[in-house]
């Protein structure tokens, strides 16, 4: 492959060489070559003649019964109506066909012509806003990070979402501070590009945390291994009230969503879960384990 076109094999012409290569000379010989070439005659030269006659669709006569007789005033009105207001009668009359979606219910929601196109603006696609991205999360991690260490109480909240630069050595010590802090009560890692020794970390942090009450991992890498490593630990914690797990890389499989149905049967802590179940059976004990829990925890405020 690395062998010119002219070494890969023995020569085999018989004309001598006429001179170097002379690129814009070869382009001119071929230019001047293709304009002396005589064009082929057409089979059926074109005349420009035109045959046949145009097709003029017939008038199609309304049959007497089907003609509509309308008073006076309302022809006066239909005929000097603008493509607005025909617009708002055919959507009043259910001509949903002859405009879009957001015109119709437009003119059928609001007591004003709200389309000033008219039926025209049909082909023409609706305009909305562009929606701006997020701004970045400020959060200052080692700030985070020392404050979670000298337990203070003025922190609550500890929201690292779409940090995706993240240590993993940082998230650990910060799941390890998480241990022992008695204040925080919302941990949330969304996207943050987590995988299972994050989540293992995590499972250290609820076994032994006592005030925490929302976990949110959801969007992340963790696998199978590292959910189910969440799950079992969860069961240890009774003060954890929310967990979010879904929108992982690789779905966990059912073992993982049998597990999770267990737990919510088993922590009647639990009242809010983030996870979009695939299989029925799970789902239906899950949907059946949160009704439960909310109940218990209504009867407990009751109390």
């Amino acid at each position: 492959m690395l062998l010119p076109a002219g070494l890969r094999q023995r020569d085999q012409t018989k004309k001598s060489p006429t001179g170097p290569l002379d690129r814009d000379a070869l382009l001119q010989y071929l230019e001047q070559q293709a304009l002396e070439v005589k064009e082929r005659d057409d089979l059926v030269p074109f005349t420009g003649e035109k045959k046949g006659k145009p097709y003029i669709q017939p008038k199609r006569e309304i049959p007497a019964q089907e003609q509509i007789t309308l008073e006076p005033e309302l022809e006066e009105a239909l005929a000097n109506a603008t493509d607005a207001e025909m617009c708002d009668i055919a959507a009043i009359l259910g001509m949903y066909t002859l405009m879009s979606n957001k015109q119709y219910y437009d003119a059928i929601c609001s007591g004003e012509i709200c389309n000033t196109e008219g039926i025209s603006s049909v082909v023409q696609p609706d305009k909305y806003k562009p929606v701006p991205d997020e701004p970045p999360n400020p959060t200052n991690i080692e700030e985070i990070l020392k404050s979670v260490r000298n337990n203070d109480k003025e922190l609550e909240e500890v929201n690292l979402n779409n940090i995706q630069d993240i240590p993993i050595p940082m998230l650990t010590e910060l799941c390890e501070a998480m241990k022992t802090n008695t204040y925080v009560r919302s941990f949330s890692l969304v996207a943050t590009r987590s995988g299972d020794p994050i989540a293992n970390a995590v499972a250290d942090m609820l076994r032994e945390n006592r005030s925490l009450q929302s976990l949110n991992i959801e969007s992340n890498f963790i696998s199978s291994t590292g959910l189910m490593a969440v799950l079992k630990a969860v069961r240890e914690n009774a003060t954890l009230t929310e967990l979010r797990v879904d929108n992982q890389r690789q779905w966990p499989g059912d073992a993982v969503e049998m597990e999770m149905a267990t737990v919510l049967e088993q922590c009647p802590s639990i009242v809010r879960f983030g996870y979009h179940f695939t299989q029925q059976g799970p789902r239906a004990r899950a949907a059946q384990a949160m009704t439960r829990n909310n109940e218990l925890r209504r009867q407990q405020k009751k109390r």
